[in-house]
């Protein structure tokens, strides 16, 4: 988490320097300042990996040839890894001190991507979501990054669609979100299997594939795909509700992997009908207990104390995207190309900043 005290600083750099490149606004300087990565399209409908300030602006732009969508950064390292967006062939390794492009990994003829990855502690292991495209199978692909990101393991899951996964604080568990769905890239983004899926959120030895743990929703139709951990081991995990849409089920999940208690969080029905069934993003304050879920279709961001389940606020935000813990607040992105500051669980949305760009549904941190 970084405090917007170091974002300020940052932005008023980056803004006397105009839209230099990252390498020149911190040539001269003994430590990278920190920045935001996030996928975006620009007015036109090129694909960008975008670094910003704390306000919106731009500092730099990387073309790539996909709409991607949500990004992991490598320990010890100024490697991040942005995805490409399901049905995604590929994933793009940024250089962050140079903002350059440094490799593009092909998924290969038989998989394709869903999004998000996850490296290990050590950043040798990027463990990434993806679809077994013959079969429908879910799977977790293993790269060695120490070897050019080389494909080295392949994790079956039992199950159809994963999308967000995590580490947990152990550092041996990854905890991913498994959407349930089928698709097939021949077919898009096309939903298959809509009466018979079956989400979960489940829990995974990295280093052996075992499937650990596994957790179903109240309804067959309630798709985890978005999840964030907090640093005791708590998840809060995010629904899209596939079944009638007067119909206003739970949207979110909380897995206390300490004691294996997972529950599900009953808002009114007013405030289940506001978040319109969808769920882009989540994200955990450490400082505060309060977690984000943010709501696109509904425009809204969602505050929970995630240890007692207590809804807390939401907030109105136009075609809100991603979300990203700043000091005791957040900081989020619309897809309408605003970045907005949320204070705290208390008030209203404060936008910062407006770029002419659509952001994806994701934010990564990038300190140096």
């Amino acid at each position: 988490m970084i405090s917007r005290r170091q974002f300020v600083a940052f932005s008023l750099a980056g803004l006397a320097a105009g839209t230099l490149p990252l390498k020149s606004l911190l040539a001269g300087t003994p430590q990278a300042l920190p920045f935001l990565l996030t996928a975006s399209d620009d007015l036109q409908g090129k694909h960008f990996i975008s670094g910003l300030d704390h306000a919106g602006a731009v500092l730099f732009n990387v073309s790539v040839p996909d709409r991607c969508h949500g990004g992991c950064l490598r320990p010890v390292s100024h490697h991040a890894v942005i995805f490409a967006r399901r049905p995604g062939r590929h994933f793009f390794v940024v250089d962050t001190a140079s903002a350059a492009l440094s490799q593009q990994i092909n998924a290969g003829s038989d998989h394709h991507f869903y999004g998000h990855g996850v490296f290990s502690p050590d950043g040798q292991y990027l463990y990434a979501t993806a679809n077994h495209i013959a079969s429908g199978d879910g799977r977790i692909l293993v790269y060695d990054a120490t070897k050019d990101y080389g494909l080295v393991n392949e994790f079956p899951l039992d199950g159809m669609d994963p999308h967000e996964l995590r580490l947990l604080p152990d550092g041996e568990t990854l905890v991913v979100a498994m959407g349930g769905i089928h698709t097939h890239p021949d077919y898009d983004r096309i939903k298959l299997n809509l009466d018979t899926m079956a989400p979960a959120t489940v829990l995974v030895n990295r280093h052996s594939g075992t499937v650990l743990r596994r957790y179903k929703p109240s309804n067959h139709q309630l798709s985890a795909h978005h999840l964030d951990v907090s640093q005791e081991g708590v998840v809060v995990v995010g629904y899209q509700y596939e079944g009638p849409e007067w119909e206003v089920p739970p949207l979110i999940a909380l897995l206390d992997t300490r004691t294996e208690t997972y529950t599900e969080i009953e808002l009114s029905p007013e405030q289940q009908l506001e978040m319109k069934n969808y769920v882009a993003s989540v994200a955990i304050n450490a400082a505060t207990s309060v977690a984000a879920i943010t709501a696109p279709r509904g425009n809204r961001v969602v505050l929970i104390n995630y240890r007692t389940g207590e809804r807390l606020n939401s907030l109105k935000v136009p075609d809100v995207a991603g979300v990203l813990a700043c000091d005791d607040g957040f900081l989020v992105t619309s897809g309408q190309g605003g970045i907005y500051e949320i204070p705290g669980h208390h008030g209203s949305a404060v936008m910062l900043g407006n770029a002419k760009a659509t952001w994806d549904n994701h934010l990564t941190l990038v300190r140096s």
